[in-house]
């Protein structure tokens, strides 16, 4: 028997016999602690369990790689398949695919499914991983999937087939009794998944259409070592009781008031304390930096949506339009058409220029109903929004500015980041030189800044490319933050003009950015960030006073009053539980400063003050404390 070399990028050549799988050769290897999972040769990922007939060079794929983790996940997404066909032979499988930090599987259950299923279910994927089936490629025709698909009833797995193009070669993937339609690759064999978890049971469409039936879907997450899954399952833990709905609600922050309607937020005193400091705080930091305050309407005229390209682009998440006076008129979804707006009013000189306009603008977006997620996903919020109208020679150190302004915020709220620049979509608007000039002025002001970025191709606006700031909160979660955008296309679409030193008019370039994306979202983000205990500078309660009995009361509310002609944000209780009960409330309530007042203060004229962190800070008058107070706050300081 002839045999072939492999040279394993990193372990040197090995021999092994033609035909064989490359299994053969790496299965007992160990990659800083990780096994092989599949190769890359030529580019191209591939399963170890392919027959290799010629010398090869390849690269070891590992859980360490990205395409290793999807070959993993996707795995287990089909062993969760299997396990369910065993235990629901008339159930029809959707699709399976890996998604960020685990899987999941639409299927058409016979029965209703609940998380109180998914033991059983678990137990059955169990005996599949010890089975060890091995996971086989199977190339069919069109014709031959088609027959194999419709003979067992599985219309989904017919209605993908349908939609592939005629001439695309298709593949199955078979273990043991089980096979599916896949284009794989895939681990060697079922014993590969060993350590995963089923996290819960949810509906999706099929194919995500509302119009569509609702499916059963089934989330699980999968790591290569025990380790791993039992940290990422403490993490669930962890961001479960950091869920800023049930937050919002314990801290009485915000409500969705079904008499309202889904995605509309109703902010409550405590969550209208945390908005407002986190936006006097946006406001100052902008006029420090030489920004102007803009406020538009709500509605405008829809032709200017037209011009602007949102109802040929954006349609679909715009609000009906209304009539008024013969005139149709729609709920803006954005902004950038008003500030456009301001800016035609007067005629503009080079020397006007950079304008720097910002606005809390409040914006309607239509969003599915199964798609709402408390404060995260809604269908009215208030955008920090702003635009920069300036020269060609201006916009890198004008991006470059704005970025500054997005480290400087986000570093005040202890949210690390990460940057990517997305490119020109599919669906786009002007020029591709256009395109051009502005992806380069982002480039050097991101270079500038000495920033690392990362590419996603197709990714921008459909009106220019832009900066999305990926924030890391402290569970290492990502969320999506400011963006910035660079647009050459409006300008010219609106006929905005400049005249230059020339004397001649000549068309202004635009900058788009928004810092905090939206308040509500970000507030979202910074409950689950600081599990409910927000900085002192933006609790919604910074004081709260605890009296010890009746009779101090008077001298209680007179600190109250201090303390609020002083705008520190304070709250009293005067109920008659015990201190140690009221103590725990105020705990519970997260507040950064409590005042304990009883007999001896009111004596001494002076307060015992506790810390929600560090406990008993010591007894000290009412002046020392607000000045403690007050430099606490006045220094942004995290706690």
């Amino acid at each position: 028997m002839s045999s072939v070399h492999i040279t394993i990028n990193g372990h040197g050549v090995q021999e092994m016999e033609q035909g064989a799988p490359l299994l053969s050769v790496v299965h007992n290897m160990d990659i800083n602690g990780h096994r092989p999972l599949a190769v890359r040769s030529n580019g191209q990922v591939q399963s170890l369990s392919l027959p290799v007939d010629t010398d090869i060079d390849v690269e070891l794929i590992t859980f360490e790689d990205e395409a290793g983790i999807e070959i993993y996940r996707h795995s287990t997404a089909h062993v969760l398949a299997q396990a369910v066909k065993r235990l629901w032979p008339e159930a029809l499988l959707a699709i399976g695919p890996p998604i960020r930090d685990g899987f999941y599987y639409d299927i058409r259950m016979p029965e209703k499914l609940s998380d109180d299923d998914l033991p059983k279910i678990e137990k059955e994927m169990k005996k599949i991983a010890k089975e060890k089936y091995p996971i086989e490629r199977v190339e069919l025709s069109r014709t031959e999937a088609l027959a194999l698909f419709e003979q067992s009833g599985d219309v989904f797995k017919v209605a993908l087939i349908r939609d592939l193009p005629e001439d695309e070669q298709l593949s199955c993937y078979k273990q043991g009794e089980f096979i599916d339609l896949c284009r794989g690759p895939h681990v060697p064999h079922t014993g590969y998944i060993r350590n995963f978890k089923l996290l819960k049971v949810a509906g999706a469409y099929w194919r995500g259409d509302e119009k569509n039936e609702m499916l059963t879907r089934i989330y699980g997450t999968s790591w290569d070592t025990k380790e791993a899954l039992t940290a990422y399952c403490d993490r669930l833990k962890e961001a479960e009781k950091r869920d800023h709905r049930k937050l919002g609600a314990q801290l009485d922050i915000f409500s969705v008031q079904k008499d309202a309607g889904p995605g509309l937020i109703f902010w409550h005193p405590h969550g209208a304390a945390i908005r407002n400091a986190i936006e006097d705080y946006w406001r100052q930091e902008h006029l420090r930096r030489g920004w102007k305050m803009l406020y538009i309407p709500h509605i405008m005229q829809e032709h200017l949506w037209a011009t602007s390209g949102h109802l040929e682009n954006y349609a679909d998440v715009m609000y009906g339009a209304m009539t008024v006076d013969d005139i149709d008129y729609r709920i803006k979804p954005m902004n950038c058409p008003g500030h456009i707006l301001i800016y035609k009013s007067h005629i503009r000189s080079y020397r006007d220029l950079p304008l720097r306009w910002c606005e809390l603008g409040t914006v309607y977006r239509y969003e599915k109903s199964g798609q709402l997620h408390g404060l995260l996903r809604v269908r009215g919020f208030t955008q920090d929004d702003a635009h920069v109208f300036c020269t060609e020679e201006q916009i890198v150190d004008e991006l470059a500015n704005v970025c500054e302004l997005v480290d400087f915020m986000m570093r005040t709220f202890d949210l690390r980041y990460t940057v990517m620049l997305s490119t020109r979509p599919e669906k786009a608007i002007g020029d591709i030189d256009a395109w051009d000039k502005a992806t380069d002025a982002l480039k050097k002001a991101v270079e500038k800044m000495g920033w690392e970025y990362s590419i996603d191709e197709g990714g921008g606006a459909f009106y220019g490319p832009k900066l999305d700031f990926i924030l890391i909160d402290a569970l290492g979660r990502e969320w999506q933050g400011p963006t910035v955008q660079a647009d050459l296309n409006l300008p010219g679409r609106f006929n905005m003009e400049y005249i230059g030193p020339d004397g001649k008019p000549h068309v202004p370039l635009m900058i788009h950015r928004a810092l905090l994306g939206s308040i509500e979202r970000f507030v979202g983000v910074l409950i689950e960030h600081f599990a409910g205990k927000m900085p002192p500078w933006c609790a919604p309660v910074q004081v709260k006073i605890l009296t010890v009995n009746e009779s101090v009361v008077p001298y209680a509310k007179k600190i109250e009053h201090l303390l609020e002609y002083d705008l520190i944000r304070v709250e009293t209780d005067y109920e008659a539980d015990k201190i140690g009960k009221k103590i725990r409330t105020a705990q519970l309530e997260k507040v950064p400063f409590m005042l304990i007042v009883g007999d001896t203060e009111v004596a001494q004229k002076n307060v015992s003050v506790r810390h929600r962190t560090k406990g008993d800070i010591g007894i000290m008058s009412v002046s020392d404390f607000q000045k403690l107070c007050k430099e606490t706050i006045d220094s942004k300081a995290l706690d």
